[in-house]
């Protein structure tokens, strides 16, 4: 009985797959060290990002103060606007023959 593939194919089919599994191996290496490297950059922007958010929040607490602070003071401006207006509109109203 003669052998289906000659000697020769046989071990190039041995070689090959011994190749191929080393190039698959350094393809793991290489898309390990990509991942880590992603992640590093990932995990730095987090970080960025959370710092951020951090003096988000404290300038709003600072304008939330400053509203509260501020709040009172409008609705007597209103007030006093309002009897401005009444003691135009008496002024005008005087004026008028």
């Amino acid at each position: 009985m003669t052998p289906r593939y000659p000697a020769h194919t046989t071990m190039d089919i041995t070689k090959t797959s011994f190749w191929l599994t080393v190039i698959g191996t350094g393809c793991w290496a290489v898309c390990f060290w990509w991942m880590y490297r992603l992640s590093i950059k990932q995990n730095r922007l987090l970080d960025r990002l959370t710092e951020q958010g951090k003096r988000i929040e404290k300038l709003s607490k600072i304008e939330h103060d400053l509203i509260k602070e501020v709040h009172p003071k409008v609705s007597e401006i209103k007030d006093g606007m309002v009897e401005v207006i009444a003691a135009v509109k008496e002024s005008t109203d005087a004026k008028k023959p």
